[in-house]
């Protein structure tokens, strides 16, 4: 059992808890979990299946899926399991299953 294994992060719109991600394993620097979708998550799920399906079709169209990531960064925040916001973060969400790597601080747009 890794040091993440049972731990919770949690997914936000606003103050509205929409999903807790239930640490399952991972392989760094992403970690995997179980999704428990909360009320509001439906919402939001179209944006992760625009995610993926951008992603899968990144090869031919790249501002697509960075758009449609986008989507879900100006949506969402994710939370560390001490309920501290996560500064940056890639998050794919399909079905029940969710998978993550993140930053301790934000990244430098000007690059």
């Amino acid at each position: 059992m890794s040091d993440h294994d049972a731990e919770v992060w949690t997914l936000y719109r606003q103050d509205q808890r929409l999903a807790d991600l239930v640490v399952t394993g991972g392989d760094f620097p992403w970690l995997n979990a179980r999704v428990e979708p909360r009320d509001g998550f439906d919402d939001v799920r179209p944006l992760f299946a625009e995610d993926l399906r951008a992603l899968r079709a990144s090869d031919d169209d790249l501002d697509s899926s960075e758009t449609a990531y986008q989507a879900i960064r100006n949506t969402v925040t994710l939370r560390y399991p001490d309920g501290t916001e996560v500064p940056e973060f890639l998050l794919h969400i399909e079905g029940d299953e969710a998978w993550w790597r993140w930053s301790d601080e934000k990244f430098d747009d000007s690059e």
